[in-house]
C-alpha cells in the first residue's frame, strides 16, 4: 500500500462523516426548533396568567394580611383630609379679598358695627381675626393688639390642627409596616421551627410575602402625606403671615400719634 496514500483517505473519509453529521443535523434542527417553539408557546400563557395571578392588586392586599388593611384604612382616611384642607384652607377661603376690601370701606366710614356685623355673619380667618380687635375698640391700642394677636394664634392652632392628622398618618404609617414585617418574619421563623428545618421555600414564601407588602404598603401611604403635609402646611403659614399684615395695617389707625388716628 502506498503509504503517501493514506492521510488522503482519511481526509476522504473524514469528510464524508462530516457531511453526514451536518445532514442528520439540518434534518434534526427543524424538529427540535419545532418542538421547543411549540413549549414556549405552551409557557407562554402559564406564565401571563401566573404574572397576572401572583400582581393582581385584590391579590396583594388579601396577601397584606389584616396590618395591610389597617394601612390602607389610613391611606383612604388621608386622602380625604388632603381633599379637605386643599379645598377649606385656600388663601380665598382663610381671607376672601372683598370681604377685605368691605371690611376696609366700613373701617374708612368709620363703621365699626357693620364691620362687626359682617364679621360674625361670615365666619373665616380674617373676620374673626378682625373681630377680636373690633371688639376691644374703645380701648387702648396695646389692649386691641393683644385680644388680635390671641385670636391669631388661636385661628392658626386651629388651622395646624386640621393638617395636624397627615402629619400623624405619615409617620403611623411605615411604623405599620414595619410591625407587619417583624410579624412576616416572625410568621416565616416558625415555619421553619416547627418543621425542623426542613421547610420549603413556598411554606416560608407567605410570612415572607406579608413582611414586604406591608412594609410597601406603609411607604406608599408615607411619602404622599408627608409631601401634601409639606406643601398644606407651608401654605398655610404664608396665608397667615399675609392676613396678620393685612389686619395689622387695617387697625394701624387706631395707634396713637397716628395720623388717621379717630
Amino acid at each position: 500500500m502506498n503509504i503517501t496514500l493514506i492521510p488522503a483517505r482519511i481526509a476522504c473519509q473524514s469528510r464524508t462523516a462530516a457531511y453526514g453529521f451536518a445532514a442528520a443535523a439540518v434534518s434534526v434542527l427543524p424538529a427540535w426548533a419545532q418542538e421547543g417553539a411549540e413549549g414556549a408557546a405552551d409557557a407562554a400563557p402559564a406564565a401571563a396568567a401566573a404574572s397576572d395571578d401572583n400582581l393582581s392588586v385584590g391579590k396583594l392586599i388579601v396577601d397584606a394580611g389584616p396590618i395591610g388593611w389597617c394601612i390602607i384604612l389610613l391611606s383612604v382616611v388621608a386622602l380625604a383630609l388632603i381633599i379637605e384642607a386643599f379645598v377649606s384652607m385656600k388663601r380665598d377661603k382663610l381671607a376672601p379679598p372683598d370681604q377685605i376690601d368691605e371690611i376696609q370701606a366700613l373701617f374708612d366710614e368709620g363703621q365699626y358695627q357693620e364691620a362687626m356685623n359682617l364679621c360674625e355673619d361670615e365666619p373665616n380667618y380674617f373676620t374673626r381675626v378682625c373681630a377680636a380687635g373690633i371688639a376691644k375698640i374703645g380701648h387702648e391700642f396695646e389692649v386691641m393688639e393683644k385680644s388680635i394677636e390671641e385670636m391669631g394664634d388661636e385661628e392658626s392652632i386651629k388651622l395646624h390642627q386640621k393638617i395636624g392628622w397627615l402629619s400623624l398618618i405619615s409617620n403611623v404609617a411605615p411604623m405599620m409596616g414595619l410591625l407587619g414585617t417583624v410579624s412576616g418574619m416572625v410568621s416565616a421563623f416558625n415555619t421553619i421551627a416547627t418543621s425542623g428545618g426542613q421547610a420549603s421555600p413556598a411554606e416560608l414564601a407567605s410570612g415572607i410575602s406579608v413582611a414586604l407588602l406591608t412594609t410597601l404598603f406603609g411607604l406608599i401611604v408615607a411619602i404622599p402625606t408627608s409631601a401634601a403635609f409639606a406643601f398644606l402646611r407651608n401654605r398655610m403659614v404664608r396665608t397667615v403671615i399675609e392676613t396678620g399684615a393685612i389686619v395689622e395695617d387695617l387697625f394701624e389707625r387706631f395707634r396713637p400719634g397716628h395720623s388717621s388716628n379717630q
